[in-house]
């Protein structure tokens, strides 16, 4: 009995322990990558706008297809004719056909109409080419907005990732500095009560240590913010995320590698946008052109009028269904007609003006583009070195800031200074803390941007 209780009792905590780890998993920065990437919102649309670009291919090609209609229709009615021009506008006049009688009457019989007709413009001077040229546009344009949207966003996630290490590793050292603060009010206080030190050391040393807990509140309060902001871009709850701190404690290998922005991902997508607009003056301009036209008609007709019907005979007709819808008479007719609205061309001309136009706008989005992109480039590598010269100078910092603290700390014990020095050494040294924290991140921060602004996120990810 025991020996079951004993299993019971280790199961559990085996599995309150898996538990604990399982919460506490670590976030690396690609995971965070991957997961927004498959969560985010306006990347899962853009794949949607892309995919449906493609299948708009697929419909352009099968526009150039002939038209081809069935019909059938089975009527009852009256088939008074009379002499006179008609016209059917829309298509709404009725279709019916008999000899002209003097006077109206109401004889009425069955009737059938069965056709078959296509119409297929077989040559437009290159205008159904164009058309699937100008969807591939669009689906190239579409595809390379889906990429470089992935781009810019693994860019947006990293920067949120490195910032939220900082600010956890800010949060950290203000923690430690509260610690130091209220260790050190503690000798204060009992130097005072045993009459070492003046009593205004003690309301300075809780000044100080009101001021540390205010600093530790304002850097968790940024470490939420940042964590929000992860959470936002991965698009999962906001909570706390352990992350994988040890990124930032050493620094890339290969921080001076040579960059192009040649590939860089928006500027293909501002040249998809080029090539787009270029494809739609061409497709416009096969519009001033005429369309030759295939047509083809099969008719098949059934009445319940007979032939002799008319004014000498107004009783040759039939009531039965049957025998006025079924098929008793058929036409064919196969023609080759040309059309052409000879004023077209007066208003696609400027049509294709305006898209000329519009691809001009274009070219200058793309030049500024790539000029923004360029002095980025430049501005990245004086970035990495900067953030080299603070990060090899920063341990000398924090050592110094150190070692002046506890020299101070040690000489206020032994009543060989005073509390203002030991306070400005702990500002010092905090103030060093936070330097330290922030060259180690902004290391990584300049490869990041070198990064974004080449196009190449593997310069930064083969680090990782």
């Amino acid at each position: 009995m025991i020996g079951n209780k004993y299993w019971l009792i280790l199961l559990f905590l085996i599995g309150v322990h898996s538990t604990s780890v399982k919460a506490q998993q670590v976030l690396t920065l690609k995971d965070a990558i991957q997961t927004a990437i498959n969560n985010y919102g306006t990347i899962k649309a853009k794949s949607n706008y892309a995919a449906a670009s493609k299948t708009s291919i697929d419909q352009a090609k099968r526009d150039y297809l002939p038209n081809l209609n069935v019909s059938v229709q089975q009527d009852y009615g009256t088939i008074n004719g009379q002499n006179g021009p008609l016209y059917g506008f829309g298509g709404l006049a009725a279709a019916s056909s008999g000899a002209p009688l003097q006077d109206q009457n109401w004889n009425a019989a069955f009737g059938g109409l069965y056709l078959t007709n296509i119409n297929w413009d077989f040559f437009a001077f290159g205008r159904a080419k164009e058309k699937i040229k100008t969807a591939q546009a669009v689906a190239a344009r579409d595809n390379k907005d889906w990429q470089q949207e992935i781009f810019q966003h693994e860019v947006k996630v990293a920067a949120a990732y490195l910032n939220l290490v900082a600010a956890q590793k800010l949060t950290l050292s203000y923690q430690k500095n509260l610690n130091r603060a209220d260790t050190f009010r503690q000798v204060v206080v009992t130097r005072v009560k045993n009459g070492l030190s003046a009593g205004v050391d003690s309301s300075q040393a809780n000044a100080e240590v009101s001021g540390a807990k205010i600093a530790l509140t304002k850097a968790i309060d940024f470490e939420q913010t940042q964590s929000n902001l992860l959470a936002q871009l991965m698009g999962v709850p906001a909570g706390h995320f352990a992350l994988d701190t040890f990124l930032v404690s050493r620094v890339p290998a290969m921080l001076n590698d040579t960059a192009s922005i040649e590939s860089h991902p928006l500027l293909q997508w501002y040249k998809s946008r080029i090539a787009l607009s270029d494809e739609q003056s061409k497709y416009y301009r096969t519009l001033m052109y005429p369309a030759f036209s295939l047509v083809g008609v099969l008719q098949t007709r059934g009445s319940g009028f007979d032939a002799g019907y008319g004014a000498q005979n107004l009783n040759a007709y039939t009531h039965a269904y049957w025998d006025g819808v079924k098929p008793t008479r058929t036409n064919y007719l196969i023609g080759v007609g040309v059309t052409w609205n000879l004023t077209q061309p007066l208003r696609i001309s400027r049509q294709v003006r305006a898209q000329q136009q519009i691809s001009t706008g274009l070219q200058a989005e793309y030049d500024l583009a790539d000029q923004q992109l360029r002095a980025q480039l430049q501005l990245s590598d004086t970035k990495i070195a900067n953030a080299l010269d603070n990060y090899h100078e920063v341990p000398a910092q924090v050592k110094a800031a150190s070692d002046a603290y506890l020299q101070k700390s040690v000489l206020y014990r032994n009543g060989l200074t005073n509390l203002v020095d030991v306070t400005q050494a702990l500002y010092a040294l905090i103030r060093a803390e936070t330097d330290r924290d922030i060259a180690y991140s902004n290391v990584w921060q300049a490869l990041l941007l070198k990064a974004s602004a080449s196009g190449d996120f593997n310069m930064f990810a083969k680090e990782l």
